[in-house]
């Protein structure tokens, strides 16, 4: 087996993928403070063609070189857009009828294998602050409380990590 070059991939210009079909879902990254986890989130986001990141409270924003280390130039395919409130954000996405998941451990929550999306529906997936998490606000307004089951001694994943398993997740159900 041979490993392939980068020019033998395919992968699409820029141009082109902004001018692709989106996969119906939109990332929000709810005061996330490290820089690699959000460049981390815009790299995984151009791989599965995110329709939109929204980077919220404490989120730096592009253009930054240390999210570009992580990025390495998704943020010019992945459109984004600074809102600094979340919970507002939140609201205005469901008054647009996209369904918001937050994802986060919590009473009553839905397992992430467990979830199927429905197949003519948007989707926003709420990301929360590495220590944090979601703001309580804001999982108290979302839809729905998705959970990645894990069975080891740590509590949580990292948010790079868990964004790319949800992602990756939702992706394929929803194909």
């Amino acid at each position: 087996m041979r490993k392939l070059k980068n020019n033998e991939l395919g992968r699409i210009s820029v141009d082109e993928f902004k001018a692709t079909e989106k996969t119906p879902i939109i990332v929000v990254l709810d005061n996330v403070r490290s820089l690699n986890n959000i460049g981390s989130v815009f790299r995984t986001s151009d791989a599965f063609l995110i329709e939109k990141i929204y980077l919220c409270g404490i989120s730096a924003t592009p253009p930054n070189k240390d999210i570009h280390k992580t990025a390495l130039g998704a943020t010019e395919s992945v459109d984004w857009e600074y809102v600094e409130d979340t919970l507002a954000l939140v609201q205005q996405l469901k008054k647009a009828h996209i369904k918001v998941l937050a994802i986060e451990q919590a009473e009553n929550s839905t397992k992430l294998d467990a979830f199927l999306p429905c197949a003519n529906q948007k989707y926003a997936i709420v990301m929360g602050n590495e220590v944090k998490g979601v703001q309580q606000e804001v999982v108290n307004a979302s839809d729905v409380c998705i959970e990645i089951p894990q069975l080891g001694t740590k509590h949580s994943l990292n948010i790079s990590v868990t964004t790319g398993v949800v992602l990756w997740d939702l992706f394929q159900k929803l194909q």
